[in-house]
């Protein structure tokens, strides 16, 4: 008999079992760059998670929805960031021409003061972590991570939900 683990292994193909281990690799990353963005943005008042919504609205309001989406987080997530960040005076809710519930998050003078700061940090930061990596190396592992994305997006919105399965 076969533990659960040996028969989830033996169910994948080559490129099945590489892109899991590239999976995990993602959450490792994905873990360490929350930790790192924690610590640059700390003395502003700001998580990564806030840092992500002011960026988000770097170009000019938007209601919670488009943000969630944009960011690839839920609605409620992001809301409960964006009355965090109201409360600490980071952003300020505005009138939507456009949809009368749905209020547009923008960045109030302290929020761009400060998204300012961690933006110049994280130029220093992301030229130091790159140090000698080759642009172009870079440049196709984004792109790599973009299709995979886009790969997901699409095999989900065909599949629906299997938690139930």
């Amino acid at each position: 008999m076969t533990d659960a683990a040996t028969t989830t292994s033996q169910l994948r193909t080559p490129a099945g079992d590489a892109f899991t281990d590239l999976i995990l690799e993602a959450f490792r990353f994905n873990g360490c760059l929350l930790a790192a963005g924690d610590r640059l943005t700390r003395d502003l008042g700001l998580t990564s998670a806030r840092w992500q919504v002011l960026g988000a609205i770097d170009g000019g309001p938007l209601p919670v929805a488009q943000i969630a989406r944009h960011m690839g987080l839920s609605r409620q997530a992001v809301q409960r960031v964006a009355n965090d960040l109201a409360a600490d005076g980071f952003v300020a809710f505005a009138p939507n021409p456009h949809h009368r519930r749905a209020k547009l998050v923008g960045l109030t003078e302290q929020g761009r003061r400060s998204l300012d700061a961690v933006s110049r940090r994280q130029a220093a930061w992301a030229n130091g972590i790159a140090g000698s990596s080759d642009p172009g190396d870079l440049d196709a592992a984004t792109r790599l991570l973009h299709a995979l994305r886009l790969r997901i997006e699409t095999h989900t919105d065909q599949e629906g939900d299997h938690s139930r399965a």
